[in-house]
């Protein structure tokens, strides 16, 4: 019965910061957006290097451009890149691995080899050299980001549906005759959602730290878009005379993947079927 209340208290808890940080969010957009208005993109060299005030509550960069309305938008840009290509891994690497899983045989031969090609070098690396030779762009970087990471979760459905085949209510359900797709879609799907929420929650972070820093180097983003490892690159030469032009949007990077992290340990909690047991 503790282990109960306190695991509700720390669901509590973390729903409380979510909402608490999604409405502070929204609120400085509103604020920024509906009053201020600032043009993102609109070089005025006459404000170069401001610092805050009211009109600009966090400066403006080398160019004059509203830092506090580029960081907003280069949220909407980056974790909105990040959740693109992460729903298009997901939707490439779930059908793969459930295939492979359950049919098995050759097809679960060749998709091992396959995924054993993509996993021989670190992902950082891959995604490197993929964007390199596909040239430099937020749309060769997502492409190169998703045939990266797609492998990841084929093989956690692959794993996760070989464990599962090889119980009885599967082999029940095969002697009364479903179908391969009732079976996946009733039964495997169920105890996929789970294990798929928690990896996508968690490998969100490592997807945006992988955009901001390749967009740092100069692969991903392009000027003038509002990026953060744009940003963060835009701003390296003024290191030593206006260090807050980094601080901002590296602060965002790491804000946005530690609340990732705490959001996948949410849902691993919420969906620990040997926990809800020893509860």
């Amino acid at each position: 019965m503790e282990l109960v209340i306190k695991k509700q208290s720390k669901r509590r808890l973390g729903m409380t910061l979510l909402f608490t940080v999604m409405m502070l969010v929204i609120a400085v957009a509103a604020y920024t957006f509906l009053i201020l208005k600032h043009d993102p993109t609109l070089v005025n060299l006459g404000e170069r290097l401001w610092p805050a005030s009211m009109e600009h509550p966090l400066g403006t960069d080398h160019l004059g451009r509203d830092v506090l309305t580029r960081l907003l938008l280069g949220g909407q840009l980056t974790v909105g890149y990040g959740l693109l290509s992460l729903l298009a891994a997901v939707i490439i690497g779930v059908p793969f691995g459930v295939i492979a899983g359950f049919k098995g045989g050759m097809i679960d031969r060749v998709f091992m080899r396959m995924a054993d090609a993509f996993l021989a070098f670190p992902d950082t690396i891959v995604a490197i050299v993929l964007s390199g030779l596909l040239g430099p762009g937020i749309e060769n970087l997502l492409l190169a980001i998703v045939l990266v990471k797609w492998v990841n979760y084929a093989r956690l459905v692959r794993s996760t549906v070989i464990t599962e085949s090889q119980k009885d209510y599967i082999t029940a359900a095969k002697i009364n005759g479903l179908s391969s797709f009732r079976i996946m879609r009733k039964h495997l799907f169920p105890h996929l959602i789970g294990n798929v929420l928690v990896l996508s929650s968690l490998d969100l972070g490592k997807i945006i730290l992988l955009i901001s820093s390749l967009s740092y180097i100069g692969i991903g983003a392009q000027p003038p878009a509002p990026e953060w490892g744009a940003m963060l690159n835009d701003a390296r030469p003024y290191f030593q005379s206006n260090l807050l032009l980094m601080i901002y949007p590296g602060l965002a990077i790491v804000f946005v993947a530690l609340l990732s992290n705490v959001i996948g340990d949410y849902l691993r909690d919420a969906f620990d079927v040997k926990k809800e047991v020893e509860s």
